[in-house]
């Protein structure tokens, strides 16, 4: 049978199964009607190790006007995607390739951005100094202190509801990557600027973080004149944007994103003596290789022996 008459299936086994979220689920569609469009729809028994070596082949020649080549990452999302698939038809007892024969492209790895501890202050103060109104101020402010309080991802924090969090308490869940769910742990600093926020809050909206007009920052008004009840949440672009704006404003010359607020979290947990397991938990990492990215900027044992130990020679020389 032809592997377009398996794909709506594995979709489907994607989402009821596995429980992957929809964006999840688009993306796989893509790589694999990729994958099947590139191959002429072939039947999963002729999938074999040439047909799996042209197609990387074409993936790492392939070129967007617009992007330029493909990025070895993306590459590998092609690949997993067609493993996977690879994986749900030998559970059916479909003949095709061995998953485990696709080998995933090399990746350089890239050292994380994170910001110093004065940087980090400098923008953490920055939405307080702006011409914004209270609610603006108080609405960034919140957002930066959680950003470093917790280590979410922006897409968790953009669909953050008011429900899900306690102020009385210090923690509350958060659902992430693969629909896992881990506990995140809120600074006083954190607790304070969202109550802030909340307190300035006119609306009835069920998110945490929403839309407000910078002309008009005290409230969103229809062209009734009524106050609007109904306010969307703020995306994750808008949340990027801020945040950029911010570390311009703080006078801060690296490119610092949102992600980069995650691994400033990451980073002073570990080089406060945080141990790699308790940080993979707090990230919400599936695999402790993805948290080790961090130690080789962050080991302070490694940095003490290096002082206590490196040319003691030429110390007693002097």
């Amino acid at each position: 049978m032809k592997l377009s008459s398996h794909l709506r299936n594995f979709l489907v086994y994607l989402e009821i199964e596995k429980g992957r979220s929809p964006m999840t689920i688009r993306n796989y569609d893509f790589y694999l009607t990729r994958f099947i469009e590139w191959g002429d729809d072939p039947d999963a028994e002729d999938v074999d190790d040439d047909k799996i070596l042209q197609y990387r082949l074409y993936l790492n020649r392939l070129e967007d006007p617009k992007r330029g080549l493909l990025k070895k990452n993306t590459q590998n999302y092609h690949l997993i995607a067609l493993r996977s698939f690879l994986k749900f038809l030998a559970k059916r007892n479909i003949k095709s390739i061995a998953p485990e024969k696709i080998e995933l492209a090399r990746q350089s790895v890239h050292e994380p951005v994170f910001l110093e501890a004065n940087d980090m202050e400098r923008l953490l103060d920055a939405p307080l100094r702006t011409d914004d109104g209270s609610i603006l101020q108080a609405r960034d402010k919140a957002i930066l202190e959680l950003f470093f309080s917790t280590g979410m991802r922006v897409s968790e924090l953009a669909n953050l509801k008011i429900d899900q969090i306690n102020l009385d308490r210090d923690e509350f869940s958060v659902r992430g990557k693969g629909d896992k769910v881990r506990v995140v742990f809120i600074s006083h600093h954190a607790r304070h600027w969202l109550h802030e926020y909340l307190k300035l809050r006119k609306d009835e909206s069920p998110y945490m973080f929403i839309r407000h007009d910078r002309a008009r920052p005290s409230s969103r008004v229809s062209k009734a004149g009524e106050e609007s009840k109904e306010v969307g949440p703020i995306t994750p672009r808008s949340i990027e944007r801020l945040v950029h704006r911010y570390a311009v404003m703080a006078g801060i010359t690296k490119k610092v994103s949102p992600h980069s607020l995650r691994h400033s979290f990451a980073t002073d947990l570990l080089m406060n003596g945080a141990d790699l397991r308790s940080v993979q938990s707090m990230l919400g990492h599936s695999s402790i290789t993805t948290t080790q990215i961090y130690t080789h900027i962050t080991n302070q044992q490694l940095r003490d022996v290096h002082k206590a130990f490196h040319a003691k020679t030429r110390e007693d020389e002097e």
